[in-house]
């Protein structure tokens, strides 16, 4: 279990998996995926008045079930949503201390674009966009029954490439993975991306730092930008002003969450009542509606042109904007 406060800072934190100490515990992380079809796996003991208990999960509503046996279980949510009770996105930029005043290097790229997908449904939306946009323009595939990754890194292989295509296997509200910070960003390749609306990408990274689906009316007009943009470098580099505040995190799995998720907690004992002191606070009655609100569409998405879209973000308020330093802290 990780040292939050060598790790990340966070002091006063202790994380463990030893189930004796249960009944001392002020907090307890349940994965939905542990428990999904399975709520035997919940702690059987009951809970302390003062424990709290987080309902932690990383998926997309689309894969995401069960969650209507769960109302007035847990007390807070952890997830990518922005929504939630402890909010941990799969990225996001920090903000250099100073822009740099030297220019942005990038690896030397002879190739063109790169995909890599280990969930090939061909009832997924990003698979349909695939099949059209490939007619056009040629694309490296990687992964399971694919091209195999360089080293076993993602990051070594698609850093050789112009372009990554970041597309999301289901597309929902701030459901934006480790295939826009870690495969794209952080291989310093354009991201073209499939997943929420534009307006919801731009909450999380600059409007130039990407380029969507739907900015074009068919995969071959995209295809066509893609070619452009690649046969002049000085329009194609303008996609990386970015780096010049930003340095892109990409959130490591489990240890980040799990000390986020105690400073959490500290924090709102620390900053609550003497009620709040002892006692958990109320559960969640609403969680399947709090996870899945605005979700209206039915999948699988079979679209090629402009892709469907579930939920709707109320806040278009920019967040990469208050990320500073290299402090860890979460919004």
């Amino acid at each position: 279990m990780p040292d939050c406060a060598a790790k990340f800072g966070i002091h006063g934190c202790t994380i463990t998996t030893d189930r004796d100490v249960y009944s001392q515990a002020d907090a307890v992380i349940v994965h939905h995926r542990e428990i999904m079809g399975n709520l035997s796996r919940l702690p059987k003991r009951s809970r302390p008045q003062r424990q709290k208990w987080i309902w932690m999960n990383f998926e997309s509503p689309t894969h995401t079930s069960g969650l209507e046996y769960l109302e007035g279980i847990f007390n807070w949510t952890m997830s990518y949503k922005v929504g939630s009770d402890i909010f941990m996105p799969y990225g996001y930029l920090r903000r250099r201390k100073a822009p740099r005043s030297s220019p942005v290097l990038l690896p030397h790229k002879k190739k063109l674009v790169a995909w890599v997908i280990s969930n090939w449904n061909e009832d997924h939306a990003r698979v349909a966009f695939y099949w059209n946009l490939q007619k056009y323009i040629p694309i490296d595939v990687y992964g399971r029954d694919a091209r195999m990754l360089v080293n076993n890194s993602v990051v070594q292989t698609v850093s050789q490439y112009k372009f990554y295509l970041a597309f999301e296997n289901s597309q929902h509200t701030d459901y934006i993975t480790e295939k826009l910070w870690r495969n794209a960003l952080g291989s310093s390749a354009v991201p073209v991306v499939l997943g929420p609306p534009r307006s919801n990408y731009e909450r999380f990274l600059p409007g130039d730092a990407f380029i969507h689906v739907n900015d074009f009316k068919t995969p071959k007009k995209l295809a066509a930008y893609l070619r452009f943009l690649a046969k002049n470098p000085h329009l194609y580099k303008r996609y990386f002003n970015w780096k010049r505040k930003y340095t892109v995190h990409v959130t490591p799995f489990w240890h980040e969450h799990y000390c986020e998720a105690c400073k959490a907690v500290r924090a709102g004992r620390e900053a609550g009542s003497c009620f709040l002191a002892q006692n958990a606070g109320p559960t969640l009655s609403n969680l399947f509606h709090r996870y899945t609100s605005g979700e209206e569409c039915s999948y699988p998405l079979r679209t090629v042109r402009s892709v469907p879209y579930c939920g709707a973000s109320t806040d278009s308020t920019p967040l990469f904007h208050h990320r500073a330093g290299t402090e860890n802290q979460l919004i």
